[in-house]
């Protein structure tokens, strides 16, 4: 994510924000296992466990594919809408929650047999008509419909369903998923999607994935989007306004579908042309582009304050410049490919793409990483940068500060220092392709590190990724 509300440096000084998984992800595995006797209960948990947003994710089941049927209307932002989860059960299930807020709920049914259901708080509770057993598999579908209405995050920031002047922002990272869709909305939990989406004529509707078609009835129109490759729920969007479109195939085969308010067109284009060229240079440093298709969504958005790395697809609240364009495309491989286990470690995600800005500036000639950190490292001691360290920011209030993004990007050129570029440059493309379509941690990371460098590096992650305040220069 990269949000413009906190660069106090400008725009360029960014300090924010194929096939169908069929099996429990690792992480999520290890979650539940780690549950203890919990795990063996007969209701699922009404969290994933994470001590950031206890109640953000559900434990008891995956959710292996979404089929998500929307209809919008700019004009009363009224939302009807139809989600089919095809989950699997991971313990003996006798009840199950699903994230959603706000939205009125007409009907839950699993396996086509009506369930009971109620609302408690964010928490969709559902107890299916007989147990599932464990490893069965199911299809919970939800009829709701209503106004959405962005989340306020703890650091007071809005995310979710965030209407705009001629339609909707939809991102949702760290919470924002259940404003428009029953979730399993833990990074933990990784999916594949379909959607359907019904907006009046004139109107564009873009979610992740390819376009497999569009359609037109009446004033409406309708968009059919596929993301095949598994994505957490925060990635998803759904986004819809008035929008100049451009679609063409790169030379090495993948399709990017471009979407940008004509307001926006102007400034956009000269930095969108660059996208092939940057998803080339990333995939030479992080090892092949994880996903079939690519491209932006370019709202007319002042009120929003950030872009967000929606998977395949990131959307800017205007008009990028190349550094934020790098950054978001960047978080394809480190956020969206290789996820989450933790919002503790999202420091993954922000570091490394404030540190792939570093590194596009140093080979395309601007500053040098070095330089970067240089001008960094000379901010006093009582400055934010140092308020927290990256590798623990401490709650929900802290994930999008400068210590994660900018002193996070620090610690990678601390490794780079100490290892040589060589094999650095081993450990990003080793990380990234190791945890394709997967999860990570920091642990992993540092072990990985020490494992390709065959050094002790427990000094270096010690004094710049967990230890508060300014460190010493070696």
């Amino acid at each position: 994510m990269t949000p413009s509300r906190k660069r106090a440096a400008g725009r360029s000084a960014v300090l924010r924000r194929e096939a169908v998984v069929t099996t429990v992800p690792f992480a999520l595995a290890a979650l539940l296992a780690a549950a203890g006797p919990a795990a063996a209960a007969t209701a699922g948990a009404p969290g994933a466990g994470d001590p950031y947003f206890p109640l953000e994710g559900n434990g008891g089941y995956h959710v292996v594919h979404y089929g998500l049927t929307l209809r919008y209307d700019p004009k009363t932002r009224h939302l009807d809408g139809r989600a089919v989860l095809t989950a699997r059960a991971t313990q003996r299930l006798s009840r199950f929650d699903l994230d959603l807020t706000g939205m009125k709920v007409s009907g839950v049914s699993v396996d086509h047999v009506k369930a009971a259901f109620r609302r408690d708080g964010q928490e969709l509770v559902v107890t299916p008509p007989t147990v599932l057993r464990d490893g069965r598999d199911f299809r919970v579908t939800v009829t709701y419909d209503g106004t959405p209405k962005p989340v306020t995050d703890p650091d007071g920031s809005q995310d979710g369903w965030i209407p705009t002047d001629d339609g909707a922002f939809v991102a949702g990272e760290p919470q924002g998923a259940m404003t428009w869709f029953p979730a399993n909305g833990h990074p933990t939990d990784k999916s594949s999607y379909d959607f359907t989406l019904t907006v009046p004529k004139g109107r564009t509707a873009v979610a992740n994935g390819v376009l497999l078609g569009r359609t037109t009835s009446g004033g409406t129109a309708t968009y059919r989007w596929r993301q095949s490759e598994p994505m957490a729920a925060y990635l998803a969007t759904a986004t819809v306004g008035t929008f100049e479109v451009e679609q063409y195939t790169t030379r090495g085969g993948v399709r990017v579908y471009n979407a940008v308010d004509p307001r926006e067109a102007a400034a956009a284009a000269p930095v969108l042309k660059k996208l092939p060229s940057v998803l080339d240079w990333e995939s030479g440093l992080f090892g092949p582009y994880p996903f079939r298709a690519a491209g932006a969504i370019v709202d007319h958005a002042p009120s929003v304050g950030y872009a967000l790395e929606t998977q395949t697809r990131p959307l800017y609240d205007s008009a990028p410049d190349v550094s934020t364009l790098v950054h978001e495309s960047a978080h394809q491989w480190f956020g969206d490919s290789v996820s989450l286990t933790r919002w503790k470690d999202i420091w993954l995600n922000e570091g490394f793409a404030t540190y792939a800005e570093w590194l596009y500036s140093e080979q395309h000639g601007g500053d040098s990483a070095q330089k970067s950190f240089d001008a960094l490292y000379a901010r006093p001691a009582g400055d934010a940068l140092w308020a927290y360290p990256p590798g623990d920011p401490g709650g929900g209030a802290h994930l999008f500060g400068a210590p994660v993004y900018a002193r996070g990007a620090m610690v990678l050129h601390e490794l780079r220092k100490a290892v040589g570029d060589r094999i650095f440059h081993r450990i990003l493309r080793t990380w990234a392709t190791t945890h394709r379509d997967g999860h990570g941690t920091t642990d992993g990371f540092t072990a990985l590190a020490e494992r390709e460098s065959g050094r002790n590096l427990d000094g270096l992650f010690r004094t710049w990724l967990f230890t508060k305040g300014k460190p010493d220069r070696a």
